[in-house]
């Protein structure tokens, strides 16, 4: 693999096209993170960047070098949000025509709030990789530049400047975590890092189910995923490039994945501690150091890259961190089909203080004894510990308890 690596003087030039362009986004200081790690944690909030993401850093570095002529042909890009609205938004203050293909599943907010920047946002195909071929058609056919994503040195640059930001915020930091999908914004946080602060580790987190760089790094090139399946859409990417690739193979010291769980447990804990909005991709740093926070130096630096979150995913994924963090329970109990059942069950969880969500009566089910009926009960408890207690007082009870 030969790919030329971007440089700390390339994210430096960056950095200074970018002056007065980007907002400097603040490093908050997470006391509660801190105490699980031992140290300083800061949280790097992009989510507070223009357009909700740091993809508009190089996005705007991207087209501002275009030549004349290649600004009066236009650009393209394809994406499921993010990059869409930061092509959409440099585009629309360079002065330059946008087409944006998504993929017809993607929220209608980031869709929205694409063609709200000026851009001409179209919906073709099931999934990010359809959308991709349609923008390389559209650029074939009509001239307009394609806009990479993370394949392109002047948009690793101008993603690199949240490095030098974070070197700037936090002098003393040890350790950067930065999400990872396609690998454009952890090459240029690693580039930025490494020229100014050798000895910082920077630590690359991808969800599990769409975890490519591990084996692409094992064989020394890139390898496709058969598919991937996650939540974080903002980071569900097949496969790195070479330029990538090369970047998180020299300077970045581990690749590290989060699943599901951990992603939603994330959020939640963002938005409940930091009082900050994060989409799943947005949270996977944070997902990785609660997952294992012995696993990080500090102070670390963890980078919430991102806040576009469809409402209806949050609700999905705010559940889901709940169930994960031992908050939100369901059961199935089997109780007598008698006058009087249902009021035992209910009494014994007012006991135990768990807040009652929703309540079912199934009596068909061929698993259940003649004379049973099965209450499906979904309940709100103060965590694991309050959890278990919940479990065991149905148990002694004399109800039989399986969690749904």
């Amino acid at each position: 693999m030969s790919a030329e690596l971007v440089t700390g003087d390339d994210v430096a030039a960056a950095a200074a096209l970018l002056e007065g362009v980007v907002r400097r986004t603040p490093l908050e200081h997470s006391r509660a993170l801190a105490d699980r790690v031992g140290g300083p944690v800061h949280l790097k909030c992009e989510n507070l960047q223009h357009t909700g993401s740091f993809k508009f850093r190089g996005a705007y570095v991207r087209l501002s070098r275009l030549t004349a002529a290649e600004r009066a042909r236009g650009v393209v890009a394809a994406s499921a949000g993010n990059h869409a609205q930061g092509v959409a938004l440099a585009a629309r203050m360079l002065g330059v025509s946008a087409t944006v293909f998504m993929p017809e599943s993607a929220p209608l907010p980031k869709v929205a709030a694409t063609r709200g920047y000026g851009a001409d946002a179209r919906l073709v195909g099931v999934d990010l990789t359809a959308a991709l071929a349609a923008a390389v058609a559209h650029a074939e056919q009509t001239g307009a530049v394609f806009i990479h994503p993370f394949d392109h040195p002047d948009v690793i640059a101008g993603q690199g400047t949240v490095g030098t930001e974070v070197l700037e915020q936090c002098p003393g930091v040890a350790t950067v975590v930065v999400c990872t999908g396609g690998g454009g914004l952890v090459s240029g946080v690693a580039a930025a890092v490494r020229a100014q602060r050798p000895d910082v580790r920077v630590v690359a987190v991808q969800a599990a189910g769409a975890a490519a760089f591990p084996g692409s790094l094992a064989a020394g090139r890139p390898v496709p995923l058969r598919g991937v399946a996650t939540m974080a859409d903002g980071i569900a990417v097949g496969a790195p490039t070479d330029l990538t690739l090369a970047h998180v193979r020299d300077l970045v010291d581990e690749v590290r994945t989060v699943g599901e769980e951990d992603l939603s447990r994330a959020l939640l804990f963002c938005l409940e501690r930091a009082k900050l909005v994060v989409e799943p991709a947005g949270a996977a740093a944070v997902a990785a150091v609660l997952a294992e926070p012995g696993a990080f130096e500090p102070p670390v630096v963890a980078v919430v890259s991102g806040g576009n979150v469809d409402p209806v995913l949050m609700m999905k994924v705010v559940q889901h961190g709940m169930a994960a963090a031992g908050r939100y329970l369901r059961l199935r109990l089997a109780v007598p089909d008698r006058p009087g059942s249902l009021a035992a069950v209910l009494a014994v969880l007012a006991d135990a203080g768990a807040n009652v969500l929703e309540v079912e009566h199934e009596r068909t089910a061929t698993r259940l004894d003649l004379g049973q009926v099965e209450v499906f009960v979904v309940l709100e408890t103060r965590g694991p510990d309050h959890a278990r207690t919940v479990v065991g007082g149905l148990e002694r009870a004399g109800f039989a308890v399986t969690e749904a």
